[in-house]
């Protein structure tokens, strides 16, 4: 995190506005009001800085979800005593569950190896594993098959030294594919209908499926207890555009101007000379570039950055440090130290995330995640 009055001083940063993750989170809690929330915070909150939005976010979910060990433990030495149950979202290995189990943390689970494992090391730590119960009911990445999946329950149900806390899976087409998702939920729901059976009505586990796309596009009513986990929309940005008006962005990621100079036609800009100057162009060098996490996949896309709330043309190839752009539009009111957005609004224009990606030819979760750990983080709430 940077200090604001550091901020001028900056050649790169990213701003976090924690009034926007507040309604992103209120759209979810709208959407579907009787469901717990587990906000998904892996990869450094999305890029956004893990200390900051979960500490943020800390008074207002049920539980934080996490990929690595080193999240967690970020996540308790950040919170303390005021940490939510914090849900490691892979596999764990069999070296890593003293730590995890002593620590309380929760494990997901997909086959009975990992289940007896568990227990064991419970045993001998004289402690309750605490463990989800995941199914596969499409993702291919993991759970057990659906046939398995009564039995996982049972099993579970009967060590002593486990308790289960979730029984989930995950969504892998909800923003490309509505006919295979609603067949998903559909045969997800059946599974959780049998597998409840298992536990006494006031011991059953929180059921959990619903990613942002999940909560965004398909409502739910059951019966029973049920977890949301929402990562993407909580930072603003929708899986799906039609959603995007819903949501507000927290992540705007700007830089400056370092240098302004005119060349006369016939210039080349930039390695490999991909762009010359057709004619005499202000051409501005700016301070980001890929080692920020500006993707060089951008190179010759029609890509642009804001200056002064004009679109100003990316000229010939994104490298580590700097790109050029065409301000000859905006010349002369731009000089070194002028703001720039490189993705977010700008007086009335807008780059988005979803539009860097698709111009990268990638999705918004990569753009994010890509920023560097050299930019600096300056955080403020904007009601």
């Amino acid at each position: 995190m940077t200090d604001p009055a550091e901020q001028a001083r900056e050649r790169t940063w990213a701003e976090i506005d924690l009034g926007a993750l507040d309604h992103n989170l209120n759209v979810v809690r709208a959407r579907q009001p009787h469901a717990g929330i587990m906000a998904v915070v892996k990869a450094d909150a999305y890029g956004h800085g893990l200390e900051t939005i979960a500490s943020a976010l800390t008074a207002e979910v049920d539980a934080l979800g996490v990929a690595t060990l080193s999240e967690a433990r970020t996540l308790h030495r950040t919170l303390g005593t005021a940490c939510p149950p914090i849900l490691l979202m892979g596999a764990a290995l069999p070296h890593d569950l003293p730590e995890i189990l002593q620590q309380g943390w929760h494990l997901s689970i997909s086959t009975l190896s990992e289940l007896e494992t568990a227990s064991q090391v419970a045993a001998a730590q004289q402690c309750q594993a605490q463990v989800h119960l995941m199914v596969d009911t499409g993702m291919g990445r993991l759970g057990c098959l659906e046939t398995a999946f009564p039995n996982l329950c049972r099993a579970a149900q009967a060590m002593a030294h486990l308790r289960v806390r979730g029984l989930a899976s995950h969504l892998p087409s909800a923003d490309e594919d509505t006919d295979f998702t609603l067949e998903q939920l559909t045969s997800f729901e059946h599974l959780i209908e049998e597998a409840l059976t298992c536990w006494p009505e006031h011991e059953r586990p929180i059921v959990h499926i619903r990613n942002s796309a999940g909560v965004m596009g398909y409502p739910q009513t059951p019966s029973y207890k049920t977890l949301l986990r929402p990562g993407l929309m909580l930072y603003g940005i929708a899986p799906v555009a039609a959603d995007q008006p819903a949501l507000k962005p927290v992540l705007t990621l700007k830089t400056r101007v370092r240098l302004v100079r005119t060349l006369p036609p016939g210039r080349g800009i930039s390695y490999g000379r991909t762009f010359i100057t057709p004619t005499v162009t202000t051409v501005a060098t700016l301070g980001i570039g890929y080692g920020d996490g500006y993707p060089r996949a951008l190179s010759g896309r029609e890509t642009s950055v804001l200056i002064h709330g004009h679109r100003c043309p990316l000229l010939g190839r994104v490298t580590m440090d700097q790109i050029m752009v065409d301000v000859s539009q905006v010349n002369p009111d731009v000089s070194p130290g002028t703001e720039v957005v490189v993705y977010g609004q700008q007086h009335s224009a807008t780059i988005s995330v979803a539009e860097i990606a698709s111009k990268s030819g990638t999705i918004p979760w990569e753009i994010l995640t890509s920023i560097t750990k050299r930019v600096p983080r300056v955080v403020f709430t904007n009601a």
